[in-house]
């Protein structure tokens, strides 16, 4: 179920995944619609190369090729631009494309710059709620991890797929 918040909604299991058209690391744009009929890890994180988005980026990583062999792609989400992402992508040999959200457009539309002063204050600064979507073959939303263990979150995608 869909939960409310002053930076927009934040959709829930079952929920029609919010379509999205972004930029990818490689300067690619990348939407929803190219991941329909299989599954799409969208875990949106902080900021690059900080410590607990460096975990996180590394345990999904590690783990990407079994992801993938369950059907599913990562991509990672947060407001650096494609340098930065470049740069990120690079120093931790990242293996799945991160999204140049520079204008929180695709953050707004899946609710994880949060509510209230605090959301308001993050979307000034760009940092988003630590937040992955599991989005199914049928564009909906299967599962929602809230706050993913960093170090761990390999581990946790593997046992929602």
């Amino acid at each position: 179920m869909a939960t409310k918040g002053t930076q927009g909604t934040r959709p829930g299991p079952g929920d029609k995944a919010p379509v999205f058209s972004a930029v990818t690391t490689t300067g690619e744009r990348v939407k929803l619609a190219d991941f329909r009929g299989r599954t799409l890890v969208l875990y949106f994180y902080p900021k690059d190369d900080t410590p607990g988005c460096t975990a996180q980026a590394c345990s999904l990583r590690d783990h990407n090729a079994e992801i993938t062999a369950r059907g599913a792609a990562i991509l990672g989400v947060s407001a650096q631009d494609e340098a930065s992402h470049q740069r990120f992508t690079q120093k931790y040999n990242l293996n799945f494309p991160l999204i140049a959200d520079t204008d929180n457009k695709v953050a707004r539309a899946y609710g994880v710059l949060g509510s209230g002063l605090f959301g308001i204050a993050r979307s000034f600064v760009g940092a988003y709620e630590r937040v992955t979507f599991i989005i199914g073959p049928d564009g909906k939303v299967a599962h929602v991890i809230d706050h993913p263990d960093t170090r761990g979150h390999g581990d946790e995608v593997l046992r929602l797929l």
